[in-house]
């Protein structure tokens, strides 16, 4: 008998064991919390009493930090790219601008807390960059004063993509006179004022060509085709040293920004830094990064 009930125990036992083990385990988030007492500094590297918005790198130590915050977004203010994370609130970052000068950027840090809670702050800091660019790209660019580019039509590649990661139209390469009659009719204005601040203005006859991945980056919808789109209007440019993996002997190293979503003949996307690849009194091959990731190229000529 004594045997029996051992034996009842034991099954008893090992099934309180098996009910126990099938237990679901209950996860909790927590209180979700949003970040408080959020800081902002950010600081222009060699700061002196001679040079009180730095010393013309462009540098910038940014400093975010709140209580509660998980990780932050960044978001620099100069327009070439969007907000980073930066899961500690600390990062260096470089502005460029169109020439030497000291130049006003609003910062907008977001904290992130528990379950996306989320603190803003923004700030204006003034950075002084020394920046010139070259006189040869200048005078190739403007003649000194203006220059009027068209579409390299008859040269092959005048129209081309490939990865991201090359610096040639390895994908396609568009064969003399076969794109699209709006993609031909377009005159790029380059000029300078007389501290050689330059400008763009393109007059795109009344339509672009817009690859279908960046229709909606204008308001558009529909693929690769012609599209009614207003381009015309003087806008100011803002060179820099290029930010891509090119080397001298594929570019020049020099790119330049189109503000407020800009177009450089065909339309690309958002996007719009365009680093010279080559660069002649009579002839331009530029590139730049699409709205689909990869890297688009152009060829111009000196309108006849």
């Amino acid at each position: 008998m004594k045997k029996y009930i051992i034996q009842i125990l034991a099954v008893a036992f090992m099934l309180m064991i098996g009910f126990t083990s099938c237990k679901k385990t209950a996860y909790e988030f927590g209180a979700i919390k949003t970040p408080s007492n959020l800081t902002l500094t950010a600081t222009p590297k060699g700061i002196t009493t001679a040079l009180p918005n730095g010393d013309g790198s462009g540098k910038v130590d940014i400093v975010a930090n709140a209580k509660d915050a998980l990780s932050y977004t960044i978001n620099y203010g100069d327009g070439s790219t969007d907000s980073t994370l930066v899961p500690d609130g600390k990062i260096t970052h470089t502005y460029n601008a169109g020439n030497t000068g000291t130049y006003n950027y609003t910062i907008t840090v977001n904290a992130i807390g528990t379950g996306g809670a989320t603190s803003t702050l923004t700030k204006t800091i003034s950075v002084y960059v020394l920046f010139q660019l070259e006189a040869v790209i200048i005078q190739n660019l403007t003649g000194g004063s203006s220059k009027i580019w068209v579409t390299d039509k008859d040269a092959v590649g005048h129209f081309g993509v490939g990865p991201a990661t090359d610096f040639v139209p390895s994908y396609y390469a568009a064969a003399p006179n076969s794109r699209e009659a709006c993609a031909y009719d377009d005159e790029i204005t380059f000029s300078k004022d007389a501290n050689d601040n330059m400008f763009i203005n393109v007059n795109n006859k009344g339509q672009s060509f817009i690859i279908g991945a960046a229709t909606a980056s204008y308001g558009l919808s529909g693929g690769d085709n012609c599209y009614n789109i207003t381009t015309i209007g003087v806008k100011p440019l803002a060179f820099s040293p290029a930010t891509s993996a090119s080397t001298p002997a594929i570019s020049t190293r020099r790119q330049f920004r189109i503000p407020t979503n800009g177009i450089l003949n065909f339309a690309t996307g958002f996007n719009s830094v365009y680093e010279i690849l080559s660069l002649t009194a009579n002839t331009m091959h530029v590139r730049n990064i699409g709205a689909d990731g990869l890297s688009w190229y152009q060829k111009l000529k000196l309108k006849p």
